[in-house]
């Protein structure tokens, strides 16, 4: 929803989101119930490159439109949207939106690296909703980064309104399973695990695995909204996240 911030003195952050419909993820207003959020959507078609390459160019005008709306601060809130051209474009990406809105900006692949950063995790193990491709192109981006993939298994999913139908034990099944192929494929090297696509609704699923597991889970969405935060200078404690929340930030 659309708030008045000068009334209710609550944080406004703003959230460009790939589905058409343009609501604001379920995990941010459970995070950080003290917080405002307001979406703007793209209206993506399909989680493939072909999708991504119909609305890319349409990323700087949702930023403007948040801020037009009173954001305090913009993310793009879609990994595989900000990760598939690589680094250097989601850097570039980054810039763009500051410069367009002269607000702080950040991107879901920027939380995802600041998350894993922050825990130690130079080698994990990647679960995603992906087709191969662009799980190829998410190894490759942390790889740009210095942070080592041991394993990437994807669900195959590239409708973008079935992401959030994926249900809490579907996803912890995923998780599990990754955990599993990386045991094997690379014995003792993972360090946590990062399950990608911020169209996944994950929190609780978070907290299983990592109460199964004892290892740090970054996922997108709950990522992304801790990385938004921290982005607008906010010093807020998220509630529900899981083990990175107990980790302080650092830019």
């Amino acid at each position: 929803m659309t708030t008045d911030n000068s009334d209710t003195k609550r944080p406004v952050l703003g959230l460009i989101v790939p589905p058409a419909a343009g609501l604001v993820p379920p995990e941010g207003p459970e995070m950080y119930p003290e917080i405002d959020f307001i979406a703007q959507g793209l209206a993506l078609s399909s989680v493939d490159k072909e999708g991504y390459d119909q609305v890319i160019d349409q990323v700087v005008q949702a930023a403007q439109q948040l801020a037009a709306r009173g954001a305090q601060a913009v993310s793009l809130m879609g990994t595989s949207l900000s990760f598939y051209r690589g680094s250097d474009f989601n850097d570039e990406l980054v810039a763009r939106l500051r410069e367009a809105t002269g607000l702080p900006c950040s991107t879901m692949s920027h939380a995802i690296l600041r998350g894993l950063r922050v825990s130690g995790i130079e080698q994990v193990a990647v679960a995603s909703s992906y087709i191969d491709d662009v799980n190829q192109r998410l190894v490759r981006f942390l790889a740009q980064n210095q942070i080592q993939a041991v394993c990437a298994y994807g669900l195959g999913v590239n409708d973008v309104t079935a992401m959030s139908q994926i249900s809490t034990q579907e996803l912890v099944n995923l998780c599990l399973k990754t955990w599993d192929i990386a045991q094997e494929q690379a014995p003792g090297q993972a360090q946590g695990l990062l399950l990608s696509c911020g169209g996944l609704v994950s929190l609780e699923a978070v907290r299983q695995v990592e109460d199964k597991l004892g290892v740090t889970v970054v996922s997108s969405s709950p990522a992304g909204f801790w990385d938004l935060v921290a982005t607008a200078g906010l010093d807020l404690f998220p509630t529900n996240m899981g083990r990175l929340a107990q980790v302080r930030q650092t830019a």
